[in-house]
C-alpha cells in the first residue's frame, strides 16, 4: 500500500479533485486520479508516437501512418482528460 500512495504522490501532479455536489467520498477521488492517470498515458502514447516515428523504417515500403496513430490517440486522450477536468472543476465551482 505504500507504493502505492508513494507513486500517487509523487507521479500525479496535484491530482486532489474538487468535491463534486452529489459525488463525494471515494468515488470522486478515484474519478480525479483516473482522469490525471488517463492524461499521463496519452502523454505516454504520444511520446512512444514519437519515438516510433524516429526510429521507424523511413523507405516506400514501410509502415508510415503506425507512429501518428501513436501520437494522435494520446494528444486525443490528453484533450479528453483535459476537458473533462475543466468542466468537472466548472461544475464543482471552483
Amino acid at each position: 500500500m505504500d507504493l502505492i500512495t508513494l507513486a500517487a504522490d509523487g507521479l500525479i501532479p496535484g491530482a486532489k479533485p474538487t468535491k463534486i455536489p452529489g459525488l463525494d467520498g471515494p468515488v470522486a477521488e478515484i474519478f480525479g486520479y483516473g482522469l490525471w492517470l488517463l492524461i499521463l498515458a496519452g502523454a505516454g502514447g504520444a511520446a512512444f508516437g514519437v519515438y516510433k516515428l524516429a526510429v521507424s523504417d523511413k523507405s516506400r515500403g514501410g509502415g508510415g501512418a503506425e507512429p501518428f496513430k501513436w501520437m494522435g490517440g494520446g494528444i486525443a486522450a490528453v484533450l479528453l482528460a483535459g476537458s473533462l477536468i475543466t468542466i468537472l472543476n466548472g461544475i464543482a465551482g471552483s
